[in-house]
């Protein structure tokens, strides 16, 4: 609850992103947690999206997941990436998650999703020490 102060500094249409972020972010976790990945995954899909989105979408829809993310308990790599591209997909933008595993684990597997647009990784931090498994998306 530190941020507070930063959430005042915030304009109208900042407030009215972050909340709308947060409602789905929230939406999707807990879809997640009822449902199916592939049931959500193909909500999301069933929206026409195939613009590149800018970077400046792209970077306001990283803030606004991230941030979102922070008050969703359990609010994982998969929920914030599937968060991610409806949030895009809204727009008409194109997008995809990338499902992958740490290399080098041992016998513990470990999993990681990021949200990717055209080139630029939106969510999920770098994919360096990771084996690419699977993309879903537009």
């Amino acid at each position: 609850m530190r941020n507070w102060p930063r959430l005042l500094t915030l304009s109208v249409p900042e407030m009215l992103f972050l909340a709308r972020c947060l409602a789905v972010v929230a939406v999707v976790r807990l879809g997640l947690t009822l449902s199916s990945y592939n049931r959500m995954r193909g909500l999301v899909t069933r929206l026409k999206a195939s613009d590149a989105a800018s970077i400046a979408d792209l970077r306001r829809v990283a803030w606004g997941v991230a941030a979102a993310a922070r008050f969703v308990p359990g609010a994982s790599c998969l929920t914030q990436a599937l968060a991610g591209q409806y949030l895009l997909a809204r727009q008409g933008n194109a997008s995809k998650i990338r499902i992958g595993i740490e290399r080098h684990t041992g016998p513990e597997l470990k999993a990681h999703a990021w949200l990717v647009s055209g080139n630029h990784i939106v969510l999920g931090g770098s994919i360096n020490g990771f084996a690419h498994l699977v993309d879903h998306g537009q």
